[in-house]
């Protein structure tokens, strides 16, 4: 929840001379709903690709406050992201609504990005894998074959995310590595290895490099690292 309509537009022309080389990845803004039309505008004739941080699964309706996929897509936006961890800690996001609200998105022609992660509390039990594996299970498992493959999986270590504690390269690798274990024993060999995994967990410039080192971290979502155009395109040039 950060910026203005202005502010926004004054972000996308700092970012897009920075971004303009970074042909190597696919570069996506998620910005505030009332913000989305600043930033189509703004990053027409760019590399930058606009989404939506959250969706409503239903398509219209007495839902006052929500937004539908449909809109969103009419609105320019071509991706969305789903089940955010602080979606479902502040605002009561569970996997049967992520599910939803996945499909919701694809039905539109959206490509939604898909968080998954577990609470300090259970990585500290050592209950990740059996985290994971409910939210792989209640959601994205659900999919059929061609809906998975239109999806993009972000897994978000929540205890690693404004806490001080801080996730490893390796520590990061190991989650990716069951998460695509799953997707094989779910979707087949092909499926998974063509399925993008990006790591959440307070990507910043300083810890790029050795995150993308691993193979089986795919890209970032960026959080707070993301406002300033400086410190995004230092995380999107990393190399």
């Amino acid at each position: 929840m950060h910026k203005t309509g202005r502010e926004t537009a004054s972000f996308f022309e700092r970012l897009a001379p920075l971004a303009a080389r970074a042909l190597h990845a696919e570069v996506v803004i998620c910005p505030a709903f009332v913000n989305i039309p600043f930033a189509v505008e703004a990053a027409k004739s760019t590399v930058i690709e606009i989404g939506a941080q959250d969706v409503f699964w239903l398509q219209e309706g007495a839902y006052t406050g929500e937004v539908s996929a449909p809109m969103l897509a009419a609105a320019g936006c071509q991706w969305v992201i789903v089940g955010h961890s602080e979606r479902r800690q502040y605002f009561g996001e569970t996997d049967e609504t992520v599910f939803k609200k996945t499909c919701a998105a694809l039905d539109a022609g959206l490509k939604p990005i898909v968080c998954v992660g577990e609470r300090l509390e259970q990585r500290e039990a050592g209950a990740t894998e059996a985290v994971l594996d409910e939210q792989f299970a209640g959601g994205l498992a659900r999919l059929t074959a061609e809906q998975f493959r239109r999806v993009v999986i972000a897994y978000e270590p929540v205890w690693a995310i404004g806490t001080g504690k801080t996730a490893t390269p390796e520590m990061a690798a190991e989650a990716h590595r069951f998460l695509r274990g799953r997707i094989r024993g779910k979707f087949g060999e092909e499926t998974a290895n063509a399925c993008r995994i990006l790591y959440g967990g307070s990507v910043k410039p300083d810890n790029i490099q050795a995150l993308m080192a691993q193979p089986d971290l795919d890209g970032a979502l960026v959080g707070g690292a993301s406002l300033e155009p400086a410190s995004f395109t230092a995380i999107v040039n990393y190399k």
